[in-house]
């Protein structure tokens, strides 16, 4: 037989140190899954520490509120998944678990003390630990394989509690195999393993989300959330190479808010920030999910349209100006108008600096047309001339 005393004692000091980890590590950080992991770590040192109590006066409630708190710890690395996932968990979620769970324990207790509502509590807990499972294999691949050895864990516990259901359900809580093969003591082993694994591998996991956010700031414009320069040279570059090997066209637009000086000159800077960040709206909502859309700088913007021809450019720059038009503006401001350049290949072999540099002649010419307009670059690209340098 397992010392249980000591395994409750070895997995209280494991719980206690990690948390104190993990507290320090989100006021540094800040990070939802570290607050997600620090709360977790948190109820479940609550939890055992509330199954003292049953040598105590308050022996009545330290099952059920000791079992809500595990429950709550579960829950809570459920919430920690979700959120390397960009997803955010409804706090009644959370607490309606734990507050189940010890509803059961209070109102399901038998005059011998033999705790009904421990079949909730295994229930829940199953339930928990798959959700997370669930979490853990939409994470993409790709992004670390720290996860693989968390789902692993994440299953055997979901299979464990299962068992325990049933064994439970069906012999009841006297079983033989409920106090060897799924005593208290079992337990506790199978959480400090997963306390252990998944503080490490969660910390892996999270120093790669952290990175991935610094990387999409990187290449993000701060005032429109649009690309920046660099990061649309370098991604519409890859996709220009791809779309050539398949034999699909691009079309390039470049894109230029009409007399923008003379609003910030009449208007105030503000005035010319709401401008900017108005038309990048406009493109947002226009352009699909394959599209490229930079603030290629001040007031000029370019796009990529893989698979697009110059018809459907000019359709598409058209239903830019509509959306800015009918934006809401501050009061005393009218959104000023765009003037667009637009470029195309039938495929899209010549450079990316030659596609925005056909555009820019052609935006050139929108401007001594009287701006307001697109103009189409005389003759589509040749794929075979030979492209500019830059």
């Amino acid at each position: 037989m397992l010392d249980l005393l000591s395994l409750k004692l070895a997995l209280a000091v494991v719980t206690l140190t990690l948390w104190v980890l993990f507290l320090g590590s989100y006021r540094r950080t800040r990070s939802l899954y570290s607050s997600y992991w620090s709360a977790a770590l948190g109820c479940w040192l609550a939890g055992n520490g509330a199954y003292w109590l049953k040598e105590t006066d308050w022996n009545g409630a330290a099952v059920p509120f000791g079992n809500a708190l595990l429950v709550a710890g579960a829950f809570g690395v459920w919430a920690g998944f979700r959120s390397l996932r960009s997803l955010d968990t409804p706090l009644w979620l959370l607490f309606a678990a734990p507050g189940v769970t010890a509803f059961a324990g209070i109102f399901e207790a038998d005059p011998d003390g033999a705790w009904l509502g421990m079949l909730v509590y295994f229930s829940l807990m199953g339930v928990g630990m798959a959700l997370a499972a669930r979490e853990l294999a939409l994470l993409k691949s790709q992004a670390s394989q720290a996860h693989k050895p968390l789902l692993i864990v994440a299953v055997v516990l979901v299979a464990y509690f299962g068992c325990r259901i049933v064994v439970y359900a069906v012999e009841g809580p006297d079983s033989e195999i409920l106090r060897t093969l799924f005593a208290p003591a079992v337990t506790c082993l199978l959480l400090i393993m997963l306390l252990v694994l998944v503080s490490f591998s969660m910390t892996a996991l999270n120093n790669h989300q952290l990175i991935s956010v610094l990387n999409e700031r990187a290449m993000r414009d701060g005032m429109t959330g649009l690309l920046n320069r660099q990061a649309f040279m370098e991604l519409a570059e890859r996709e220009l190479a791809g779309l050539q090997r398949a034999g699909l066209s691009a079309a390039v637009i470049l894109s230029d808010l009409d007399h923008f000086k003379s609003v910030n000159d009449t208007h105030g800077h503000a005035a010319g920030d709401a401008a900017i960040r108005a038309f990048a709206a406009a493109c947002k909502g226009t352009l699909r999910k394959t599209d490229l859309v930079a603030r290629y700088g001040g007031e000029e913007f370019v796009i990529l349209l893989p698979g697009a021809d110059e018809i459907s450019a000019e359709a598409i720059t058209t239903e830019i100006s509509r959306r800015l038009a009918a934006a809401p503006a501050p009061d005393g401001l009218d959104f000023p108008t765009v003037s667009y350049g637009i470029s195309s290949t039938p495929i899209a072999g010549p450079a990316l600096a030659q596609l925005i540099y056909t555009a820019d002649g052609a935006l050139y010419q929108a401007k001594a047309a009287g701006r307001n307009r697109a103009f189409i670059a005389e003759s589509p690209l040749d794929p075979e001339a030979a492209p500019l340098s830059t």
